[in-house]
């Protein structure tokens, strides 16, 4: 429960950071998110599940609500405050802003850092000892090293050295080239922190920083990779930890492309054939008896593999689906074909067996150094060499799994396709729901979990989130929807009158002249489209029109066509901007940057991928209409996040234009038009 010290120690720490706040002004909203969030976590609502879910519209202050509510009970309880993002932008914004903020202006006493997977950190023993002339180090990598690979792996070192570079890829001033990263990154087979040469490796100290920080920042993908692990490998252990999942909408695609695996049948069948050099390279090294058995075993298997693949190619070469216009067929129901149902069973088995014999021989040369039976400089190239045929067999081992997992009527089958890209074949599987495994792997099993973002509800409603998330309404998780703060009313919404809907013939030409006719002159100006080609065909017919005032989103980057837009608004000049759905969120245009908004269409998808497939096709055979369980509620919150680029503060002002006219004339336009803001809705005669 939340004792009365601890609602103090929050009431007054909000006194002085928003006192340290230029222009702050008090929000019901925000008190009463930090109130729930608080709560929550202390277990007020129930004990043994401690999950809010909840919907802080723009202008709130969710940020400043979860640090305020959520670290002064993780310190309390003796736990960690764990604060997962799916962009850089917010990370970046919590690390350099908001948490220094708090440090310096707050009574709270607390460390924080920011968590990053192990494949960014060079590993000090590499660096220190890189040779790019070497054939037995460079043998894996797949791009030869280049004139000036040399002098930057020397600088690289001399800085790491002279305590200039902390081994950190992204703290180097430019972008450092993948073949010479290969060469110098920590690998969790060689760079252990057991070998007394690894353990001031810069992961491994970055590792005991997250070990001793009160609050650490991390990203969505690297969250799930430590609790796909079991949790506590990356990050504290879920019973031990605290977390805000901010930008939570993100979670259960993120969630749903992890989970994925694909296995390109060619390449597979090269790399296996390669793998008899482990045994060759290993008993070079390594003088026991005990490695011999392993040597077979893993040869026999990897053997079988290649054999077992080579049928699945020749099914496939002689009995070709019919492919789509990208090359993929979609295996109906996530069913593969009979005939190589037998192949994966045996590739299931061979690779278990295959797997378990290179871990063997691996861990055999683990115990040979650390019993100092033979040198480090001997053994890093077998534990990067074992380690590269490892992963690779996971991942082999990981979509065996899933082509061949039994299906139940309860449950959402998988999506399953092979790619067919001039002969060669590579198979594909994907789950199309993750409610179980997010369950499985984190609601179940961390202390408290506060999912926060502007868009968790589709149709006014939590359901369509709940059923992606996997959470329900009386599983003891609270769900909380607070409104913006912002004057919605006095924005105009207008629904233009077009003569035709996107669906029909000529909706283009009309779409390039009301375009044309409602771009503002001196203002700031963003349309939105559906779909790049639609994109490039308007920006065509414009270009002469408005030969510097057009920024396209795809013919710069979006650094610079944002900073030359901003230049121009500076200027008292037209700017436009055309992007698509990816450039809508997470642009931030405030005040004269941006006053005029047009969105040319309704934001539907089109279920072309097949993982998109697959998922209407389940609903479909379950009596369910994917157009309204899926494609509504995902095109009503696309739509609100991108009528809320007009509006980024209180004082912002301007128009919404929407150029697609079945918000009024189709049944389902209702729906969405009462999902967004109360904008004041204008429908043009």
């Amino acid at each position: 429960m939340l004792s009365d010290s601890l609602k103090k120690e929050i009431r007054n720490n909000y006194e002085l950071i928003t006192q340290a706040l230029p222009q702050f002004k008090a929000r019901k909203a925000q008190n009463y998110l930090v109130a729930e969030i608080a709560k929550v976590l202390a277990g007020n609502y129930d004990k043994s599940r401690r999950i809010l879910v909840a919907e802080a519209g723009t202008g709130i202050g969710k940020s400043l609500a979860y640090i305020l509510a959520g670290l002064p009970v993780a310190l309390r309880a003796n736990k960690k405050l764990i604060i997962s993002t799916a962009t850089v932008t917010l990370q970046e914004q919590l690390i350099t802003k908001d948490l220094p903020f708090f440090l310096r202006h707050s009574d709270y006493k607390f460390t924080f850092t920011l968590a990053k997977g192990r494949q960014r950190y060079c590993c000090e023993h590499k660096l220190l000892n890189q040779q790019t002339d070497n054939p037995e180090q460079t043998q894996l990598f797949t791009e030869k090293p280049q004139v000036g690979d040399r002098e930057l792996l020397d600088r690289l070192k001399n800085a790491y050295l002279d305590g200039k570079w902390d081994g950190d890829q992204d703290s180097w001033p430019k972008p450092i080239p993948r073949r010479v990263w290969q060469q110098i990154v920590s690998d969790k087979h060689s760079c252990k922190k057991a070998l007394s040469n690894h353990r001031q490796c810069p992961f491994h100290r970055a590792r005991d920083n997250i070990n001793k920080a009160d609050v650490i920042v991390v990203n969505h993908a690297l969250l799930l990779a430590d609790l796909e692990l079991g949790g506590g490998v990356i990050l504290p252990e879920p019973d031990a930890s605290f977390y805000v999942l901010d930008e939570a909408h993100h979670l259960p695609k993120i969630a749903r492309d992890f989970s994925s695996a694909n296995v390109n049948i060619k390449t597979s069948q090269e790399w296996l054939k390669k793998i008899k050099q482990v045994s060759t390279h290993v008993n070079r090294v390594v003088h026991r008896q005990t490695t011999i058995t392993p040597g077979i075993n893993m040869l026999e298997s990897a053997n079988e593999m290649v054999k077992d693949l080579n049928d699945i190619e020749l099914y496939f070469r002689n009995n070709p689906p019919n492919y789509n216009k990208s090359n993929q067929y979609r295996f109906s129901m996530g069913e593969v074909p009979q005939g190589i149902v037998n192949s994966l069973i045996s590739l299931k088995e061979e690779t278990k067996k295959c797997l378990s014999a290179v871990n063997k021989l691996s861990n055999i040369t683990s115990e040979e150094l650390k019993d100092d039976n033979i040198k480090l400089s001997d053994a890093e190239p077998l534990l990067v060499e074992t380690g590269f045929y490892i992963q690779r067999l996971e991942a082999l081992s990981d979509l065996w799994k899933m082509l061949l997992k039994e299906r139940s009527s309860h449950q959402a089958p998988i999506a399953a396709w092979i790619n067919n890209e001039n002969e060669a074949y590579t198979l594909c599987a994907n789950p199309l729901e993750v409610g179980g495994l997010l369950e499985y792997m984190l609601w179940s099993q961390a202390a408290g979990v506060i999912l926060c973002s502007a868009t968790l509800t589709s149709l006014n409603s939590f359901d369509y989130f709940m059923r992606q998330a996997g959470l329900t309404q009386n599983d003891g998780t609270q769900y909380l929807r607070l409104k913006s703060p912002f004057d919605y009313p006095n924005i105009e919404l207008h629904v233009a009158a077009m003569a035709k809907d996107p669906t029909e013939s000529g909706f283009d030409n009309e779409l390039i002249e009301n375009i044309t006719q409602r771009i503002e002159q001196k203002e700031g100006n963003l349309v939105l489209f559906a779909s790049y080609w639609q994109m490039n065909l308007v920006a065509d017919k414009l270009r002469r029109k408005f030969p510097k005032s057009l920024l396209v989103q795809g013919e710069t980057s979006r650094t610079k066509m944002i900073a030359m837009h901003k230049q121009n608004c500076d200027q008292g000049l037209t700017s436009i901007l055309f992007g698509t759905g990816s450039l809508a969120e997470g642009l931030d245009l405030p005040g004269h940057y941006l006053t005029n908004l047009i969105i040319t269409k309704l934001p539907f998808a089109v279920p072309d991928s097949p993982v998109e497939e697959a998922h209407a096709e389940w609903i479909t055979s379950k009596g369910g209409n994917p157009f309204m369980q899926i494609t509504i509620p995902e095109a009503s919150k696309k739509l609100i996040q991108s009528c809320g680029r007009l509006i980024r503060k209180e004082t912002d002002t301007g128009k919404i234009t929407l150029l697609d006219k079945r918000v009024i004339t189709k049944r389902y336009g209702k729906s969405l038009i009462d999902s967004l803001p109360p904008f004041a809705l204008k429908i043009e005669k």
